[in-house]
């Protein structure tokens, strides 16, 4: 069974985001998902569905439950999804075809987290070190950074890549995010500025790391046959594919090819189109090596090119493949699991033709990609303006 064009986002919607110090973690989401009904023009009594993803700041054992429990409504499907930064995606995936099957009908997805201010210094230390393996990673006192600092090290040895290509990922970020009147970072940025950035991890300074943010964000989807009934105009799923192939970083086999190959071609598949289609895209960027390795695994250069393309400028506004149009996780902001959210309500708002100053010349085709873990699970969706049936 494909999922091509079965069903559709009709409600989108964020709140805010940076230091949010009068909400909490549960607040920010019930507050993203209220906002989305009324993107919708929805109420809560017309929900059946709900997909959320835990919190680190306020975790509970079931957390779609209680957020349920939270709104008072008592959906037919409710699920917590876990897969670190490709979350998102994959709980599209699961909600697409829980409508396309018949389970439910109408599903709110939400996500939020409060990592800058509902964290201590400690927890936030402790969550860091808790991503390695117990064995053959933790012992030896490597965190996040340096984990993205080892593959950032392989591409270069591997391929030649630059420390100045990989500041131009942080650079075109920026660029995007000073359109964005919503970005957590909205300051111009130039390549010396992110090589004279304080060094984190070799090679990677402190403008090449995603930001540490509060924040949330809701979509809902339905069935396509009801999608034109609803106030905003439809977003089809066109394709979506996963790829997953380790979980820590030591088991990976391959430091500089993903899963996102695997998880690209799948959605391409299902969709029918391919790289030269793809008006604009939503890559995960939490560090920016990540995003070299993602433009080449999902056929948008060739492999070992990925730095000479983004140097290019060809994802800055204008260029050949806007990216990250909102700032990404780089200057938008990253909360966390919830991170690749915003890259999809903005692709949503971009191919609504809503997203204002930033709005791309072209938004009939988005690629949206997420990865969780240590570049462990990938997620690729293929959003579009029409289902393609």
């Amino acid at each position: 069974m494909t999922l091509r064009g079965k069903t559709a986002i009709i409600g989108a919607a964020d709140t805010e985001v940076g230091v949010i110090k009068h909400m909490g973690a549960t607040q920010l989401c019930v507050d993203a998902i209220l906002r989305a009904l009324a993107d919708a023009g929805i109420d809560k009594g017309s929900v059946d569905g709900l997909v959320t993803c835990n919190s680190m700041a306020e975790p509970y054992m079931y957390h779609a439950e209680a957020i349920a429990e939270y709104l008072q409504i008592f959906p037919r499907y409710c699920v917590s999804v876990g897969a670190g930064g490709g979350t998102t995606f994959t709980a599209l995936h699961q909600a697409a075809s829980a409508i396309a099957s018949g389970i439910c009908h109408t599903v709110v997805i939400a996500m939020a987290d409060s990592l800058r201010s509902g964290l201590s210094r400690e927890r936030a230390l402790a969550m860091q070190s808790s991503t390695g393996h117990a064995q053959f990673e933790r012992p030896y006192g490597a965190t996040v950074p340096a984990y993205y600092a080892l593959i950032a090290q392989a591409h270069m040895h591997q391929f030649g890549t630059t420390s100045e290509q990989l500041a131009a990922v942080a650079v075109s970020a920026r660029k995007h995010a000073e359109r964005n009147p919503a970005a957590q970072m909205r300051t111009p940025i130039t390549i010396e500025d992110v090589l004279n950035s304080r060094l984190i991890a070799d090679p990677l300074h402190l403008l090449d790391c995603s930001l540490v943010s509060d924040g949330g964000a809701a979509v809902i989807m339905t069935s396509s046959e009801r999608a034109r009934d609803f106030r905003q105009p439809p977003v089809y799923l066109l394709g979506v594919g996963e790829g997953h192939n380790h979980e820590h970083i030591s088991q990976a086999q391959n430091l500089t090819t993903s899963a996102a190959v695997e998880s690209g071609q799948r959605a391409y598949k299902m969709a029918g189109v391919g790289p030269r289609d793809i008006d604009f895209a939503g890559i995960y960027d939490c560090f920016t090596p990540v995003v070299l390795i993602e433009l080449e695994d999902l056929g948008f250069c060739l492999k070992g090119e990925g730095g000479a393309f983004v140097a290019a400028g060809n994802i800055e506004p204008g260029g050949l493949l806007p990216v990250n149009t909102h700032g990404g996780l780089l200057s938008h902001c990253h909360s966390g699991n919830p991170g690749s959210m915003f890259a999809l309500t903005e692709a949503i708002f971009q191919l609504r033709g809503q997203a204002n100053t930033r709005q791309v010349t072209k938004a009939d085709i988005a690629l949206v990609h997420g990865q969780g873990g240590i570049m462990s699970s990938h997620c690729t969706i293929i959003l579009g303006r029409e289902s393609g049936q």
